[in-house]
């Protein structure tokens, strides 16, 4: 898979240049750009405006920003930084950490490493993301006894948006009988999921996930293979984090 935007793939460090909400609405209205990058509908669990689908997810939901300014935060990013881009963990996938400074209040870091004071509070349930993905057993502290046992989580200092080509978001909704609309064919890359997180690199894939993704687009998954070196290394992170969910 080749795209003109891999020439913007680097590992360097984002900017810390103050980058809020405000500076990306003035500046979105007054270009007549084509946008890079689109939320992508499966990314729309994660915005409080779509009620139902953000009711029902466990992760981030920004409630403070809509999907129509995330995308411009995101497209004027990259355009003012566009050698931002990192690769992922396909071809297909790329990453775009932007400080969150004043994007949101939204965003806490929902990560937290399990210890002998906290393990009591560990879940576990097969979950599904969509009618169309194989439910998977997944392992998390649940939002609400974090916040009885009064466990702080600090706003995200940076969104890790994590980018799929147009090309394999397609190949992926046709596997599970789904299709985009116009706007979201239009732009060479869709975001799929925004991890809130305190560092500026990619954090490892849940084991499961990649699991799921070895088991084809059928089943909800990418169809990348596993690598085992990359899956043993998630397993030590994840053995000792669980996300809050």
């Amino acid at each position: 898979w080749t795209s003109s935007s891999s020439a913007f793939v680097s590992q360097r460090q984002p900017s810390s240049h103050l980058f809020t909400r405000h500076s990306c609405a003035m500046s979105s209205s007054s270009s007549s750009s084509p946008k890079q990058i689109v939320v992508d509908p499966f990314c729309f669990r994660q915005f409080g405006e779509h009620a139902q689908a953000s009711a029902a997810y466990k992760g981030t939901v920004f409630t403070d920003v809509t999907v129509a300014q995330m995308e411009d935060i995101v497209n004027e990013y990259l355009e003012q930084q566009p050698d931002t881009l990192q690769e992922g963990y396909a071809p297909f996938c790329q990453h775009l950490f932007v400080p969150n400074d004043g994007i949101t209040t939204s965003a806490k870091v929902n990560v937290l490493k399990i210890t002998p004071d906290n393990q009591h509070l560990l879940r576990t349930e097969y979950q599904a993301r969509n009618d169309q993905e194989l439910p998977v057993l997944v392992r998390y502290f649940p939002a609400h006894l974090v916040a009885q046992e009064q466990l702080e989580l600090p706003t995200a200092r940076y969104l890790d948006f994590i980018l799929y080509s147009r090309d394999q978001i397609q190949k992926e909704n046709a596997a599970q009988g789904t299709s985009d609309n116009s706007e979201e064919t239009a732009a060479p890359w869709g975001i799929v999921s925004i991890k809130a997180q305190n560092v500026a690199t990619e954090l490892p894939m849940t084991p499961i996930t990649a699991m799921r993704n070895a088991l084809g687009k059928e089943q909800g998954g990418s169809g990348v293979p596993l690598n085992r070196d990359e899956y043993m290394a998630a397993v030590d992170y994840w053995s000792q984090h669980a996300t809050v969910s």
